[in-house]
């Protein structure tokens, strides 16, 4: 299997030679753009399997660049870790809501960034499904091929959204805690990140219901998590 490519975005030359150097050591091929113009230069140019996003820079900042590539990637699409200093909540939900799979807030340990790298890297795999494809009214989710389609042609889900989808999927109609959601698809290093899974859910809806202020499929247990309902396919 080969290494994992990583492009690390951050405008200062020092932390990119140290991430650069520490990543290399563990395997990953790794890139480094100064900018997120740049960055987006070299993702349309070649694949990567994560970005590590600074999300303050000059000219294009990270939340801008994440929300960019999000938009304009096709095919298999890569993780993004941001790399904040801030740690007020409302940042960090604007740096998932762009579209990033995860965060981490300077300065951070080397064992941290590896874990969440790993994390965001690992993907769900495909068992637990009785239907490798099924419908929602005009929604089709195809598990195989990843891909998620509505009349007006096909949705783009990031990798988290679709693995958080993929469980729902996979324990139908019943109340899973948020804690076993986000150790499922996060890793076990996580679970008393709720604005994860609040933020991931609110877009899943938009993709996927037909009225997403009104879910009919991704219902909220209170004090508890969440539950898929899934219609008896035919």
């Amino acid at each position: 299997m080969s290494a994992s490519r990583i492009l690390v975005v951050d405008d200062e030359p020092q932390i990119r030679r140290v991430m650069r150097t520490t990543l290399a050591a563990r395997g990953y091929e790794v890139e480094d753009a100064r900018s997120g113009e740049d960055a987006l230069e070299k993702l349309r140019a070649g694949r990567y399997d994560l970005v590590l996003l600074d999300i303050n820079m000059p000219g294009i900042g990270g939340v801008e660049a994440c929300r960019t590539i999000r938009q304009e990637r096709h095919g298999l699409e890569p993780a993004i870790i941001m790399l904040t200093v801030r740690s007020a909540e409302n940042d960090k939900v604007e740096a998932l809501d762009a579209g990033a799979d995860d965060y981490v807030t300077k300065p951070f340990s080397t064992p941290e960034l590896l874990a969440r790298i790993r994390a965001a890297l690992r993907r769900m795999p495909l068992t637990g499904l009785e239907r490798p494809r099924i419908n929602l009214e005009d929604v089709e989710i195809d598990f195989g091929a990843r891909r998620v389609k509505r009349p007006g042609g096909e949705v783009r889900l990031t990798p988290k959204e679709f693995d958080l989808l993929h469980y729902f999927v996979a324990h139908p109609n019943k109340a899973l805690s948020h804690r076993e959601l986000l150790q499922a698809v996060w890793g076990p290093d996580y679970g008393d990140e709720l604005e994860y899974l609040r933020v991931f859910i609110n877009q899943l809806r938009k993709k996927i219901e037909p009225q997403p202020a009104k879910p009919r499929y991704l219902l909220t247990e209170p004090w508890v998590g969440y539950r898929f309902h899934l219609p008896q396919q035919d």
